[in-house]
């Protein structure tokens, strides 16, 4: 439980799950769409994606060499499970921070 857990809730993990979810990615597309991500984090994400059996990574043996990413069946369930959380969060953002600020206000307020 712990391992599914820490995929989950590992914010780079979900949204290159997400970024995949359209086909097959090469490195640079992936690193140009995900704003805030840096290329070691990204290499590290994808090894740990591949490790997990989530994506496979493909060598294209072409002038330059190029490589793509692309979900397996397993990657392919993970992002249908947290597709609908994904929804969620994005429908309810503006709830979210709104609840944010008002706590913060208060917490501002607060005696210490």
């Amino acid at each position: 439980m712990e391992g599914c857990k820490a995929i989950v809730a590992d914010k780079w993990a979900l949204l290159l799950v997400s970024r995949l979810g359209d086909g097959p990615r090469r490195f640079t597309e992936l690193k140009r769409g995900i704003d805030g991500i840096s290329q070691r984090m990204l290499t590290v994400t994808l090894r740990s994606l591949e490790r997990d059996g989530l994506l496979t990574r493909t060598v294209h043996n072409v002038m330059p060499p190029n490589v793509a990413y692309e979900l397996t069946p397993l990657g392919r369930a993970m992002l249908d499970a947290a597709t609908p959380l994904m929804d969620w969060s994005g429908k309810n953002l503006t709830l979210i921070q709104e609840a944010r600020d008002e706590y913060d206000a208060r917490a501002g307020d607060a005696p210490a």
